[in-house]
């Protein structure tokens, strides 16, 4: 069983599921978080009986992204300390695409921000009926901490859903749109995944192993490794300087709670949007 905190951690049969366990907060993915999930991929990479990684939220969704409370009560300032965050971020969601080992999302409810990101990151991800995908970030006034999303769908979609900051994408329009691998009835998600993890952990590790990085060499032989780090300095930019929006934003969530700044934020898109 898991010896974790904010995750939860078990293999068995050849399959890590690692589940992200902060219900309370929509698993919303904090400095604890982050580091916890990096342990849990260590721990499955270094275990030989460990042939898949799968990955899942507890609760009411898969997790709601990067933990803009947390951000909002520690106030980070400055070029080193946005350095730490966003690398931390990065790498995270980066584990899942640079595992060695196959990696499963099995998506239900928000999956939002990082956590879409991470869902982007896994070599399959399998969605929930119920489950509904964003990259809200810039209208809270962030930038992409990790711009996998125009890899796995044409340009088109990709500026539309960021530039726009759409977060209520469907199951269905994110298969249209071919970022995720299949969807399955409300609630069937986790053993959709276990069952194809199950088959996967059948075939020869070193096969698959081999297979993934040839997949892989694909994106990368188009520059998608330097480009992402090329976005992550820009975003680091943007985090250190600090855009008027966010500060905003956040000087409300201080005043009257997270629940209200978003409230303001919807209210002054839809104004704008009416006329």
């Amino acid at each position: 069983m898991s010896d974790f905190t904010t995750i939860q951690y078990t293999s068995q049969g050849g399959i890590a599921h690692i589940i992200f366990n902060r219900p309370e907060r929509l698993n919303a993915l904090d400095k604890t978080m982050l580091h916890e999930i990096n342990d849990a991929v260590d721990r499955a990479e270094s275990d030989e009986t460990v042939r898949v990684i799968l990955v899942s939220g507890s609760g009411r969704a898969f997790s709601s992204g990067f933990d803009l409370k947390a951000q909002m009560e520690s106030q980070p300032q400055g070029s080193k300390i946005w350095r730490d965050i966003l690398d931390l971020d990065f790498n995270t969601t980066m584990r899942f695409w640079n595992s060695p080992k196959p990696t499963i999302a099995a998506v239900h409810g928000a999956c939002m921000a990082g956590a879409f990101e991470i869902a982007l990151s896994c070599d399959i991800t399998i969605a929930a009926e119920d489950a509904i995908f964003g990259e809200p970030e810039l209208k809270f006034g962030a930038g992409i901490v990790t711009m996998l999303l125009p890899w796995m769908t044409g340009p088109k979609h990709a500026k539309d859903i960021i530039f726009t900051g759409a977060d209520r994408i469907s199951a269905q329009d994110a298969l249209r749109m071919g970022f995720i691998s299949r969807i399955v009835p409300q609630g069937a998600h986790v053993e959709t995944g276990l069952s194809i993890a199950r088959g996967i952990a059948l075939v020869d590790p070193v096969l698959v192993s081999q297979t993934k990085k040839a997949l892989n060499r694909t994106y990368e032989l188009q520059g998608m490794q330097s480009a992402l780090k090329e976005a992550l300095d820009i975003d680091h930019a943007i985090e250190s300087k600090g855009s008027p929006d966010k500060r905003a934003f956040m000087d409300i969530a201080r005043d009257r709670g997270m629940r209200a700044a978003i409230a303001w934020r919807d209210a002054r898109f839809a104004e704008a949007q009416s006329t």
